[in-house]
């Protein structure tokens, strides 16, 4: 296309297919094109490989940037990758949230630091390989809208991934791989005969590859063992914010009876996006229902289970031990090297045996460090229904779209990267975003970011 000739695009190039079929794309569409790979990351000592994958990264990027015909520039942003996403990281996990490194990479790094390193190299543009469509469109004020619309690739849509990103990072984007699927671009790579053709797509924290996060995570936080705290089913008839709860949930039905409150458990790589006939709620009701019942309805569930002690004989010398009282409610079941280090809905790690189903963490007592945790998929600590953005937290992809305090609207949103999209009423407050989801969500964890669509654009995000 001669009237690309004169833009200049800056591909991103890792080493990956994606970003190298991205930049042949680009090459054949006739723009200007050169790569530059980031290094953002030294230490392959937390690595699992523990070697310095980056540098087989740059050679195989290198290699493809040869390949196509397109110079290659190399920048190191390892400081500004650790003092804006990895000490962010490090703070958040000490608080007992659980930060996505790779939304921020995405807003601090690839399309802030690095943008600004290509733009003075004189990029008109910077492209990634993400799998997601960007359309732009002429607002009724005459300005510019950027849309970011899911990749036509439902198993590889990584919008999630672009949803901190604001109108003027948007304006200087191009996704070129976003309409295509991916075993496409793998054809597309062999054709080309691309370095990167067979390279596995890359696993773990963006840029630092695949660690064990807890000895990631120990680089600054310190073990502290505690115990760990089944929470027994009894425990939740009488508790007074679980019942609260469910009194609330309930109250906002059309019809009365009670609100669902377990999630029905479909593992999420088989699981699709849910389709309900409507919203289950009675809209009137919950444009009443106060904020201080909707901050209830948001909070996670605290638990506090007291263990008595008492000595009893043991063995011939009848020697006197000590032993905790059985508990109705709840018995310590093991113990872990520090709570800041577990999230809702784990179940790996926490070395826990005799039960017949799998065991997640529930909640982290981060203050008392305290680990609870529960037994099966429909244990009731796993569910919650309701989120809440605090307002400092709110972002808006789409300004023009912004909701206004009262406005309820019905989106679809999902928690986690890969998550189906779920059915939701999205309600807006003073005293933060709250999302009413149609069913109750497992392992709601605070720190990650809710992502809300309209259809197949995403609109805006926040952190939990």
């Amino acid at each position: 296309m001669p009237e690309n000739q004169n833009i200049k695009v800056c591909i991103g190039l890792s080493g990956g297919v994606d970003s190298s079929v991205a930049a042949l794309l680009l090459k054949q569409q006739g723009y200007d094109v050169f790569a530059l790979f980031m290094q953002n990351w030294h230490d392959a000592s937390t690595t699992l490989h523990g070697d310095c994958e980056w540098e087989e990264d740059r050679f195989v990027a290198e290699m493809v940037a040869r390949k196509i015909g397109i110079p290659f520039y190399f920048v190191d942003l390892s400081k500004e990758y650790r003092q804006r996403v990895v000490d962010y990281m490090f703070d958040e996990y000490e608080k007992g949230r659980t930060p996505n490194p790779d939304v921020l990479c995405n807003r601090e790094i690839k399309f802030d630091a690095f943008m600004k390193c290509a733009q003075k190299l004189g990029a008109d543009f910077v492209a990634t390989g993400h799998y997601c469509r960007k359309e732009t469109v002429t607002g009724p004020d005459g300005q510019q809208v950027h849309r970011i619309l899911a990749g036509s690739d439902p198993n590889k849509d990584q919008s999630y991934f672009l949803c901190q990103l604001t109108q003027e990072q948007l304006s200087k984007a191009l996704f070129p791989i976003g309409d295509i699927v991916k075993p496409e671009v793998r054809r597309l790579a062999h054709e080309a005969d691309l370095p990167s053709a067979d390279k596995k797509d890359s696993q773990g924290i963006c840029f630092v590859g695949k660690v064990d996060l807890p000895t990631f995570l120990q680089q600054k936080l310190k073990p502290c063992e505690g115990d760990i705290v089944e929470v027994y089913d009894p425990y939740y008839t009488d508790n007074e914010q679980y019942l609260e709860i469910k009194d609330i949930m309930s109250s906002l039905l059309p019809e009365g009876g009670e609100a669902k409150m377990i999630t029905d458990y479909v593992s999420e790589d088989k699981a699709s996006a849910s389709t309900s006939e409507g919203c289950p709620f009675d809209l009137e009701k919950v444009a009443l229902l106060p904020d201080e019942k909707f901050m209830k309805l948001s909070q996670p569930m605290k638990y506090d289970i007291r263990f008595e002690t008492e000595t009893y004989r043991s063995g011939r010398k009848h020697i006197k031990k000590t032993r905790y009282k059985e508990n109705p409610f709840g018995k310590i079941v093991g113990k872990h090297d520090g709570a800041q280090f577990y999230t809702i809905g784990q179940r790996k790690g926490l070395n826990i045996g005799g039960h017949k189903d799998s065991v997640f963490v529930i909640e982290t007592d981060i203050p008392n460090n305290i680990i609870y945790v529960g037994e099966g998929h429909t244990h009731k600590g796993l569910s919650r229904s309701c989120l809440r953005v605090d307002p400092a937290e709110i972002h808006w992809i789409r300004r023009d779209l912004a909701m206004t305090i009262g406005e309820i609207r019905r989106y679809r949103v999902r928690i986690r990267y890969r998550q189906p999209l779920q059915d939701a009423t999205v309600i807006m407050r003073e005293s933060g975003l709250y999302i009413l989801f149609d069913t109750p969500q497992r392992g709601i964890t605070s720190g990650q970011f809710a992502v809300w669509y309209d259809n197949d654009e995403m609109l805006g995000s926040g952190a939990i």
